[in-house]
């Protein structure tokens, strides 16, 4: 049998080896060999950052938190690398990474230097939370402003080209293929939608992607110029007046941008640099003023670090909402299927949002309505409404959490406060402590007999006392006054529990936060309102380009500020609607709908497009006071820019100033006050 298997192995081994040398010699003369030898020209042998952030970038969407922002960091890429599907993974790599390479180490340190403070370091890791969204948002503006920066050297170069070729498609592939910039990208996809079988479709299409409104109205200006053809006027070509006009717009906003990031550049950090604060405030409080350990150790203390929280978290939220400079941010579409929707989906969840939400047509409902509108914002009445509950539903659990942790605390604090009278000033020493200390251990163990029975008399803990060894030989007085010290901890204890009116507060904090994201988007609303001349004045020039093209009427130019509004994007969109209806009554209908008097001029002038004059009759001031209106514009970007400055700073500090006012000043001051009205009590009742 032995030599059996032995035969067979060595046969089988035998086969193998003529098998492998038959397909080696197959091989070398197939197609395997050229194969072989194409990859050995194209494997990189060294280390690959393109390759390590496109690895990064699949092992970041596995990571349940980090997908988060990594999804976040891509919806807003993908608007700037149009179809490039690479630079965008990367770059959504290399942010991802920059801001973790930051975090993480901070984190680490965090973690560790804060493991028996665990309230700490729950501040600090909130204040991460922070930091991250703050180096994600202001790296991905920076691409988006290097983009619009960019721009200004991109239509320069096609105003070079244009007269080379006379033709815009042409220049614009010129110039696309040999310059290396982002923007090339852009232009290469507005070359193909101008020679696309049907460029109007792709267009639209286009508008809903480009990274910036300027963007949108060169591919704009560009078609109407392929279709309508190029005209002299002055003397010059009406296309590069255009694309002139649009770089001064560009030229606006790059400096309205700069100005606005030198002032907000510092108070997303001041606003939420108390939470960093605090702590290292009560310390040197306490070790300074050893008679503030009540107050800071305690429930008032905690009470005041739980709403400097709130107000710095408010704060960030509203300097981050006002900072907002409407780049590829603000355009943004969410995508992605949100988790308000997977919510709302789910038949027992929609039936009670569908009881919160008013009934469509109501009031209410288009109140509502109007500020979502207003506001700019992504999301439905459904997904609001969802917002609004769970922010209802876990304030008034984090609230009843609270107060109970704050029951405990106030008991905690009874429990391991060292017995002694403090001094003013300064702490206690080693001995003074120790002793106090065992003072503290022997009212525990006759607070531990009386712990939740209300009735207790003070003779029944007087009989505990004496009983207790520490106060064998004391004297009466030491024990009438031990017994009328642990009488009063006695009564903390027992008082600290679940009231009414915490309830109560849970439920009225529960309201509040059911309305925060309607206050939310009012402020929005306000915020936006502060650039209606700002987008007046770009509808002028939006006007200016295009009352000169040959063949555009009134309705071209309606759709085109539809296109680009923000502010007034209702009642024009609504105008477009009936404009078939009648045009002087939809155009009549909008007048009556707004209140700003400088869209009225507009649409007045509109209105006398359509009946009475030409366009360029009804708009000639436009062109004849083409400087001051650019005067005007930066003048008005200057006083939005001070405004905008005034309430960040305003909002930015306010967390710091409750922090010094609220935690620090405040608490010194009545503490102090108190505690030496005391001593002068004691002190006169002496004599």
């Amino acid at each position: 049998m032995i030599f059996y298997i032995m035969g067979g192995s060595a046969a089988a081994f035998v086969i193998i080896v003529l098998a492998y040398m038959m397909l080696s010699k197959k091989m070398q003369k197939s197609e395997y060999k050229k194969i072989q030898q194409l990859q050995q020209g194209t494997k990189q042998n060294k280390f690959s950052t393109e390759v390590l952030f496109q690895k990064l970038y699949l092992t970041y969407i596995k990571i349940p938190f980090i997908k988060r922002y990594a999804l976040k960091i891509r919806r807003r890429l993908e608007i700037i690398n149009v179809d490039d599907e690479y630079n965008t993974r990367k770059g959504t790599a290399k942010i991802l990474t920059k801001a973790l390479v930051i975090v993480v180490p901070i984190l680490i340190m965090t973690m560790i230097i804060t493991s028996s403070n665990y309230l700490l370091m729950c501040i600090l890791l909130i204040f991460e939370i922070f930091m991250v969204d703050t180096l994600i948002d202001g790296s991905v503006d920076k691409i988006d402003n290097k983009i619009l920066k960019e721009q200004i050297d991109f239509f320069s170069e096609i105003r070079h080209a244009y007269h080379e070729f006379n033709m815009v498609e042409e220049a614009i592939y010129q110039v696309s293929q040999d310059d290396e910039m982002s923007v090339s990208r852009q232009g290469e996809k507005i070359y193909e939608i101008l020679i696309s079988n049907d460029p109007e479709t792709e267009l639209e299409k286009y508008y809903d992607i480009a990274p910036n409104s300027f963007l949108k109205e060169f591919a704009g200006v560009s078609y109407l110029t392929k279709e309508f053809g190029d005209r002299k006027v002055n003397g010059a070509s009406l296309y590069l007046k255009n694309v002139n006009n649009i770089t001064q717009e560009m030229q606006l906003e790059i400096l309205k941008r700069d100005k606005l990031n030198y002032v907000f550049q510092s108070l997303s950090v001041i606003s939420i640099a108390p939470v960093l604060l605090l702590e290292p405030l009560k310390n040197w409080a306490i070790s300074n003023f050893s008679f503030t350990a009540s107050w800071y150790q305690g429930k008032p203390g905690m009470i005041v670090q739980i709403l400097i929280l709130i107000i710095t978290f408010a704060s960030y939220v509203l300097v981050r909402k006002l900072k907002d400079n409407g780049s590829t941010g603000m355009n943004m579409k969410n995508t992605e299927n949100p988790w308000q929707a997977r919510l709302y989906k789910k038949k027992p969840i929609k039936k009670v949002v569908d009881l919160f939400i008013p009934k469509e047509g109501s009031k209410e409902y288009r109140k509502v309505q109007q500020y979502l509108k207003d506001a700019a914002s992504h999301l439905k009445m459904e997904w609001l409404y969802i917002n609004r509950i769970m922010m209802a539903i876990v304030t008034c659990i984090a609230s009843i959490v609270i107060f109970t942790q704050l029951h405990m605390i106030a008991i905690n604090y009874i429990y391991t406060e060292p017995t002694t009278d403090y001094d003013l000033i300064g702490g206690l020493s080693e001995k003074d402590k120790k002793k106090a200390m065992e003072i503290t251990e022997q009212d525990n163990k006759v607070l531990d007999q009386f712990k939740g029975k209300t009735k207790t008399t003070t003779a029944q803990i007087k009989l505990a006392v004496q009983r207790l060894k520490y106060y064998q030989d004391a004297e009466e007085a030491e024990i009438d006054k031990a017994v009328e010290r642990i009488d009063g901890k006695l009564k903390i204890i027992n008082s600290e529990y679940m009231q009414w009116f915490e309830l109560l507060l849970a439920f009225v904090f529960a309201v509040v936060a059911y309305m925060a994201p309607i206050w939310l988007l009012i402020f929005q609303v306000k915020m936006r309102q502060l650039e209606m001349e700002d987008e007046i004045m770009q509808f002028q020039t939006i006007i200016l380009m295009l009352m000169r093209i040959e063949r555009v009427n009134v309705e071209i130019i309606l759709e085109w500020l539809e296109r680009y509004s923000n502010i007034f994007k209702a009642p024009i969109t609504k105008c477009v609607n009936n404009y078939e209806a009648g045009a002087w009554e939809a155009l009549e209908a909008m007048k009556e709908e707004v209140s700003y008097t400088q869209f009225i001029r507009i649409i007045e002038s509109l209105q006398a497009a359509v009946e009475k004059i030409p366009i360029t009759d009804a708009f000639d001031e436009l062109d004849s006071e083409r400087d001051y209106y650019q005067e005007k514009r930066k003048e008005s970007n200057e006083r939005l820019i001070k405004r905008k400055g005034m309430i960040g700073k305003a909002i930015g500090f306010a967390p710091m100033v409750c922090m010094f006012v609220g935690y620090l000043i405040i608490p010194l001051v009545f503490i102090g006050l108190t505690s030496m009205s005391s001593s002068f009590s004691s002190m006169t009742a002496a004599k």
